[in-house]
């Protein structure tokens, strides 16, 4: 009998690599009968050939994802909430909820008619490195200097599309320093793999959870101040991989002890408008949920979004997230909270922010640091 001794962890990752690497050489190119299949919820997006948008399948609503044009190749898609999903693994993990290794193990059963479970076999080589080459990570460093370099402050003359898009948005504070203006920036078509045109944009500086920069957030204008009609007009620009976003956010203004984090730029806007808080956004959910505070900070505030439920998140991304930073902060020691809308999401809307709330009720419906300390004292 031959005997079979135990893998190492290392074995195994590079087994887990093969295995990945067949899965995905077998899917190419075959994507749309395997969505079909095994994720048929967003069949509708794949008639659409990646030309339209249509109801996300885990947020619903109208429009909000959209397969990518080369998803017979790849499996990629878009939702406008969670962002860019690059294949098919991905779109099976989220709209699925499946782990990594069960979508591997189901795309490859799809083609050999087996389980496809993954079962352990000698290993011959380590799987190649991957990541940016060091000239590739020196052309994302440039182009990001570049970017900022070539922008102007939010006060400038030229600057007016950026002030004419925040009062659009119902916003009268006066906008921070951080946020700066670019009279002319690129805009870059994944999908059509081409420059599309050059916008005025309102960018900001996003750093990592040690303070130092790691790439710009963008939003694309017109010239009348309204957001351009570009596929993605909310994006960041890709950053060198020796670099890291998660745990950051934009640093709007200084802090104190007290800090109040939000998604978006508009929604921190509107927080700080209708508290004087400090308010951080942290561009999305997923960055929300693992904000790491600056060590000096001892009460957090979190201004969630009221999203719609879905399978994946029950009481709503923004409400997961936030409730999710909030019992870490926590743990660390500081003094936290979440704060979600009281108001019903508009029919036709999948959230309801704080930025709603401001141009609805004024700053009054927006609650006061004061009112939010007498409530964390009621549950303790």
């Amino acid at each position: 009998m031959t005997a079979y001794r135990r893998l190492t962890d290392q074995e195994w990752r590079e087994q887990w690599q093969e295995y990945w690497s067949r899965a995905r050489q077998l899917a190419a190119g075959h994507w749309d009968s395997v969505l079909r299949v095994l994720a048929p919820q967003v069949s509708p997006a794949l008639d659409g050939l990646g030309k339209r948008h249509v109801p996300c399948p885990v947020h619903g609503g109208k429009d909000g994802f959209r397969m990518y044009k080369d998803f017979h190749e790849t499996g990629g898609g878009h939702c406008n909430t969670c962002g860019a999903m690059h294949d098919g693994f991905e779109i099976l993990k989220w709209a699925n909820g499946w782990t990594a290794r069960e979508a591997v193990e189901a795309v490859t059963g799809h083609f050999t008619g087996g389980d496809g479970k993954i079962r352990p076999k000698p290993r011959t080589a380590p799987p190649p490195p991957t990541g940016n080459t060091q000239e590739e990570n020196e052309n994302l460093a440039l182009s990001l200097n570049r970017a900022w370099l070539d922008s102007i402050p939010v006060t400038a003359r030229d600057a007016e599309p950026l002030r004419l898009y925040l009062r659009k948005r119902g916003l009268k504070i006066s906008p921070p320093e951080a946020l700066r203006f670019h009279p002319s920036l690129v805009y870059f078509d994944v999908d059509q793999d081409r420059i599309i045109g050059r916008f005025p944009a309102m960018i900001a500086m996003v750093t990592g959870p040690d303070g130092q920069p790691v790439t710009i957030h963008r939003t694309y204008l017109t010239p009348d101040g309204r957001k351009a009609n570009v596929p993605s007009p909310k994006k960041l620009m890709s950053y060198p991989d020796v670099r890291t976003v998660t745990g950051g956010a934009i640093q709007l203004c200084p802090h104190g002890r007290v800090l109040a984090v939000a998604e978006g730029i508009e929604t921190a806007l509107a927080a700080m408008e209708g508290t004087g808080i400090p308010t951080w956004p942290t561009v999305n959910a997923v960055m929300l949920e693992n904000f790491v505070p600056p060590p000096s900070v001892e009460q957090l505030i979190v201004f969630a979004d009221k999203d719609r439920p879905s399978r994946l998140a029950p009481n709503g991304p923004g409400q997961q997230a936030a409730s999710r930073l909030v019992q870490r902060a926590w743990k660390m020691g500081i003094r936290a909270t979440a704060i979600v809308p009281k108001g019903e999401i508009p029919e036709g809307e999948k959230s309801l922010d704080w930025l709603d709330v401001l141009r609805n009720e004024g700053p009054q419906g927006i609650p006061t640091l004061e009112a939010v300390r007498r409530s964390m004292l009621k549950v303790a």
